[in-house]
């Protein structure tokens, strides 16, 4: 009988939409009015020296999936003792791994942003000022890591998401400090971005401290536990960092051939596409514990249906929202911000259809990573997806616009689609070609359902009434072609099932 929690599972995303429905409503304020009290210029600056550290802060992302796979892990086993010893060593090895990279932030990264980034003369000193304050809330965040991981492990979706909404009111805050100073408002933000980091940071160490006894902690070093630890984190690092350098990388290309405004246009896509793709971040975060524990108690065929039952709801959720936001993005973006710089509009739909393809991506990674055998799996996909950055300084120096850069992304992010199934089948026997039957009809639907609007257009109808009704039948064309096109007869039976017991 399987162990799969489907009511678990349910109940968490509950949790985390209400989550995001809050974050994506006070963020999509909060980026319209600090990008207006900022400036284009200093939105820009902000952005791409951030960004300098953030292709550091993958190791975040790295670290915390570590931690989740192996506290997962112990947890389905019930070995409370060892899930403590795996969380001590954690905080011992990535405070180690936080200064080391410290030491390379101070010295090349420093370097990089006062040499060789284009920033105006009169505002390096503030960027400089944000740069070493984005270290410092780095440095607490990778320390911060396994407290998180522990929650999100024992399924306490609640507490993320109540952290979520703080987090969310902080920065609503922040707006309206930055409001009232008059001191210089880039300096500011990154301080006050710095405090709420903190707080967050030490939200989650407290939660844990009180709840989880296996969170008390005093030193413990295992080498040979250690090396596991750092072996896969050091393949999964790989996985993160490639996709830092795709999202950073590209943000700095652009810095050097063209000028901030571009890369306040790219953020803002960016800050659209997230908010949009945090549909499917916060289901996966839901399944993901699932995925590792059934690996754990090796029900392998329940473990299968789980990745492409959660890969249809990801990519189903996702173009919910991305295919309205894409056809309409001139409006939304005009209702949206004040002054909608060059490029932002291209950059939103070209930043959404990429972000439709790497919904896709949770599931098959969360099952590779519960093997532990992940060595060929994350060169493989490293190298492909690095591959962005020359390709698109190529384009570049050829004289291409900025969107080129998303055009190469999509391409190359389609090519991983194909890689990663077919890698994942010779890592445990996984029906790559099924899998990739169901992606080929997910792509077809899409183009399908953008093309009918084309035909379904209303005309003549207030901007606003038109997006609504534009909304309404492309959710009604995707409910019926997921329905009768996607789903599975055994998905169908249990949607049936379900509508029969709410109706009575």
């Amino acid at each position: 009988m399987s162990s799969i929690n489907n009511k678990r599972i349910a109940k968490n995303t509950v949790y985390l939409y209400l989550r995001m429905l809050f974050v994506m409503a006070i963020s999509l304020y909060t980026v319209r009015a600090i990008l207006d009290i900022l400036g284009v210029v200093d939105y820009g600056i902000y952005n791409v020296v951030g960004g300098v550290v953030t292709m550091f802060a993958f190791m975040n992302r790295t670290l915390s999936t570590s931690s989740q796979r192996y506290f997962s892990i112990e947890l389905a086993r019930g070995d409370k003792e060892r899930l403590n010893k795996w969380f001590c060593l954690n905080i011992t090895a990535f405070l180690s791994i936080g200064l080391i990279i410290t030491f390379f932030l101070e010295t090349i990264g420093l370097w990089f942003l006062n040499m060789q980034m284009t920033i105006p003369p009169d505002r390096l000193t503030a960027a400089n000022v944000v740069y070493q304050l984005s270290i410092v809330s780095f440095l607490f965040h990778i320390v911060s890591v396994p407290y998180l991981a522990l929650v999100v492990a024992h399924e306490k979706m609640n507490v993320f998401a109540y952290v979520g909404i703080f987090e969310a009111l902080g920065r609503l805050a922040i707006v309206f400090i930055l409001m009232m100073l008059t001191y210089d408002k880039l300096i500011v933000y990154g301080i006050l971005i710095l405090l709420l980091s903190l707080s967050t940071a030490t939200a989650y160490m407290i939660y844990c401290w009180k709840h989880y006894p296996e969170s008390k902690y005093h030193f413990y070093w295992n080498w040979v536990e250690l090396k596991e630890l750092l072996g896969f984190s050091g393949w999964h690092f790989l996985g993160t960092f490639s996709g830092s350098c795709r999202s950073q990388g590209i943000n700095i290309l652009l810095n050097l051939f063209f000028n901030p405004s571009v890369n306040a246009a790219r953020a803002v896509a960016f800050q659209v596409n997230s908010h949009i793709l945090q549909l499917s971040s916060n289901f996966f975060t839901a399944i993901k514990p699932q995925i590792y524990k059934s690996y754990a108690r090796k029900e392998f065929d329940e473990m299968f249906k789980l990745i492409i039952r959660g890969t249809i709801i990801s990519v189903f959720l996702v173009s919910l929202i991305a295919v309205p936001v894409y056809i309409a993005a001139p409006f939304v973006l005009s209702l949206w911000l004040k002054d909608v710089p060059d490029y932002t509009v291209i950059f939103t739909q070209l930043v959404l259809i990429n972000g439709l393809i790497d919904s896709t991506n949770g599931p098959p990674i969360a099952a590779c990573l519960a093997t532990g055998r992940i060595r060929k799996f994350m060169v493989t996909m490293t190298s492909i997806t690095l591959m962005n950055v020359p390709v698109s300084f190529l384009a570049l120096s050829l004289g291409c616009g900025p969107t080129i850069t998303m055009v190469v992304s999509i391409s190359i992010s389609s090519i991983a689609v194909v890689v990663r199934a077919y890698l994942l089948k010779q890592l445990m026997d996984f029906p790559w070609l099924k899998y990739l039957s169901l992606m080929s009809k997910i792509a077809l639907t899409s183009f399908v359902v953008v093309y009918l609007n084309i035909l379904l257009e209303p005309c003549n109808v207030d901007v606003f009434y038109k997006l609504l009704l534009t909304c309404v039948y492309i959710w009604i064309i995707l409910l019926i072609a997921y329905y009768f096109f996607i789903l599975s007869r055994e998905d169908k039976k249990a949607i049936i099932g379900i509508l029969r017991n709410k109706l009575g």
